[in-house]
């Protein structure tokens, strides 16, 4: 049974990525005001109710690329001593990945994807939910309290902004590269910064530790 089960959730989250997948190559080659929900669902071979069914609005077919990361900083510091210190080490890593949820990729379908996603206004309209619910996982990771809330809208603020800074710099022409060492000073003079006024994050995740 429970193979029985994995084997049904497979196939449906092949399905989710290979619907997107169409998606975006269409929005891509067409723009994404140009191209209609039953061409999508024409294209990937399932009718237009079940593409509703697996995405209920036209825009989270190109959000749901970087869905996984909605409550990625929410798992980064659960159970983690040092709440900031840990995400400050997730971004570093990430850059030094090339991760392109920081910014820093000239690949040139993730920079497509990025020009498409910044560069319509219903796909980030969208995008401000899903940082919502982004900055929402992290308060409740965080505590949940009014301070853990203050916290996560900072440092969403704040990942979302380097990441927009490095792309927008790849975007204009420069090399990963000559990029990076100024992505990594940035990020680690903003996470300085986060420290110096979320100092009870700096050191144990205990509720109200450091606080006023």
């Amino acid at each position: 049974m429970d193979e029985q089960i994995g084997l049904r959730e497979r196939k449906k989250q092949r399905m989710y990525q290979d619907v997107s997948d169409t998606a975006v190559r269409l929005f891509l080659e067409k723009g994404f005001d140009a191209v209609s929900v039953a061409e999508i669902a024409a294209a990937a071979g399932i009718s237009k109710p079940t593409l509703f069914r697996y995405f209920p609005a036209k825009e989270d077919l190109v959000l749901h690329r970087i869905a996984d990361h909605e409550d990625e900083a929410a798992r980064v510091v659960a159970g983690a001593a040092s709440p900031l210190e840990a995400l400050r080490r997730h971004f570093l890593d990430g850059l030094d990945r090339c991760d392109p949820i920081t910014g820093l990729n000239d690949d040139p379908g993730v920079l497509a994807f990025h020009a498409l996603l910044y560069g319509t206004p219903a796909l980030v309209a969208r995008l401000h939910g899903y940082l919502r619910r982004s900055e929402d996982a992290l308060a409740g990771a965080l505590g949940g309290d009014l301070d853990a809330r203050l916290a996560a809208g900072q440092i969403t603020a704040v990942r979302r902004i380097l990441a927009e800074d490095n792309w927008r710099r790849i975007a204009a022409g420069e090399r990963v590269a000559d990029v990076r060492a100024g992505a990594v000073a940035a990020a680690e003079r903003a996470f300085d910064r986060l420290g110096a006024g979320l100092p009870w994050l700096v050191g144990a995740a205990e509720r109200g530790s450091g606080r006023g």
